[in-house]
């Protein structure tokens, strides 16, 4: 009986907002576009051996607290093909530490794929909402949100 109630027990333990908070993870379907967004440490990148892809990312991860890699990824919502070309942009905001950032995101090579990505500080125990704004020629301006939330002490 105790057995059969368990996994009730657990998902009303989980509170509501945690569930909620990005019932769609880190993809976003938009305009054409199937959008997917990573945030790394930029410790993860500074401790890869040189000659792992990445590491020279644009020129480099940068030094102190808090600073965070993004990692954006392409595709035809359609197709599946990876997009190219674009300009792509990362507005940041946090819900308590920072006014809004703007990050121009640079293309990068990711396993023989072309990706955008960036650095940003995101300061810890915050909530953050992450708009991709991608550009291509002949097409309209597209918008993606993601919430982020991090733990990180």
């Amino acid at each position: 009986m105790l057995l059969a109630a368990l996994p009730a027990l657990v998902v009303a333990a989980v509170p509501r907002h945690a569930t909620a908070l990005d019932p769609e993870g880190a993809f976003r379907q938009a305009g054409g576009l199937a959008i997917y967004l990573a945030v790394v440490p930029a410790a993860v990148i500074r401790g890869h051996p040189p000659e792992h892809t990445g590491r020279g990312l644009h020129g480099g991860a940068p030094e102190g607290r808090y600073i965070h890699h993004l990692l954006v990824a392409l595709f035809g919502a359609r197709t599946g093909a990876r997009v190219t070309g674009a300009g792509v942009t990362a507005v940041v905001h946090g819900l308590r530490h920072m006014p809004e950032a703007r990050i121009a995101l640079e293309p990068m090579t990711v396993g023989g794929a072309e990706a955008y990505g960036g650095s940003a500080t995101l300061p810890a125990r915050d909530y953050y909402r992450i708009e991709i704004e991608v550009l291509r020629p002949g097409s309209a301006a597209v918008k993606a949100v993601f919430p982020h939330r991090h733990f990180q002490p």
